[in-house]
């Protein structure tokens, strides 16, 4: 019995291997997330080619901070990455944004982040990001017990050929320390 390949300019043996391929292919480009879009976005000319490219980057990397997913950072930082206000024990460049993450990953597995806003001048962006999830997991030696988690930041980025060069950031980290149990509450 002789089967009719879908593809036959195709050996069989490689038509079945193709067959299989193209079969996943969908499945394989579904897993990938799709990008967080911000609530509110402030550009001068939010179509321009510049800035859409910058609004991209932005996008990039607060869906890596959403997700986890190492890739996106890596799409979204420049190779000479700098975190202009790095906190201490945090190594510099893309590599301490993968290892950062990780670290609120392990505290809170289900870490999630927003965009509540963006504003593009120039070859700058802001970003006004917000952060919720459960401390489930462990963070350094303090184990969590299920405590909700709901902070923010603030990014101001510099972007160059599309990608994120210089960060500067603010995190409402006493917050953060204090909804984890690792600094008293107020008052």
């Amino acid at each position: 019995m002789t089967v009719s390949s879908p593809f036959p300019f195709v050996r069989p043996a490689c038509a079945a291997a193709l067959a299989a391929l193209l079969a996943a292919a969908p499945a394989a480009f579904a897993a990938a997330p799709p990008l967080l879009q911000p609530a509110r976005l402030i550009a001068a000319a939010p179509d321009d080619a510049n800035n859409a490219a910058r609004v991209l980057a932005a996008r990039r990397y607060a869906s890596f901070w959403n997700s986890g997913d190492p890739d996106l950072a890596r799409a979204a930082l420049a190779p000479d990455f700098v975190d202009r206000t790095l906190p201490p024990g945090r190594i510099q460049g893309l590599a301490g944004a993968l290892q950062a993450s990780r670290t609120m990953r392990a505290a809170v597995p289900d870490l999630r982040c927003e965009i509540q806003q963006m504003i593009v001048a120039g070859d700058r962006v802001v970003v006004h990001l917000r952060f919720r999830g459960r401390f489930d997991g462990r963070f350094g030696t303090v184990e969590g017990s299920g405590q909700a988690v709901d902070f923010i930041a603030t990014d101001i980025y510099r972007i160059a050929e599309d990608r994120i060069n210089e960060n500067w950031h603010l995190e409402d980290n006493l917050g953060l320390m204090r909804q984890l149990g690792l600094v008293a509450p107020a008052g």
